[in-house]
């Protein structure tokens, strides 16, 4: 019987380990700039859940000045990304099926929006690209982008340079 159950967990353990296992080995978001003080940053998370946060305006300034363009970019930072954080962050991008995603979302209609960019390397060796005029391709896209936008302020980063 003890063997059983020992059986038994080893399979569940086996089954939950396989389903935490991301088929990406980088996964990358942009978010450029708009007429106003949208946050200007690239955040790069690699399979091992380290990351880098390349941030130039408006992400952790407390005050919205058009000044801030003439200050000096807020820096690189390095972090590992939450374990928790990050299985989410793949349960999001998987139920996305991104590889079905359209490249390019959004009309340029209106001139001062921004624009996103979702960049994924999977470990087949393949990549997919998707480029969001607007950032409102599709209400799940419009999550992503919040959660992305969520990272750099609920993860520990370290100051790397400038």
């Amino acid at each position: 019987m003890k063997y059983m159950l020992l059986f038994i967990g080893a399979a569940l353990l086996m089954a939950c380990t396989a389903q935490n296992k991301s088929e990406y080995t980088t996964v990358e978001y942009e978010g450029g700039a708009c007429f106003g003080f949208c946050p200007i940053f690239k955040i790069t998370i690699s399979s091992d859940r380290t990351a880098v946060l390349e941030a130039e305006h408006f992400n952790f300034s407390d005050g919205r000045s058009k000044d801030e363009f003439s200050m000096p970019r807020e820096g690189t930072f390095k972090g590992t990304i939450k374990e928790e954080d990050y299985r989410k962050l793949v349960e999001m991008l998987n139920a996305l099926k991104p590889k079905t995603l359209k490249d390019k979302y959004g009309s340029r209609n209106v001139t001062d929006l921004p624009t996103s960019f979702i960049r994924l390397a999977f470990k087949d060796g393949t990549t997919k690209i998707v480029e969001d005029y607007g950032k409102q391709g599709t209400p799940d896209l419009e999550k992503l982008y919040r959660y992305f936008e969520d990272l750099r302020h609920n993860q520990t980063w370290e100051k790397v340079g400038d």
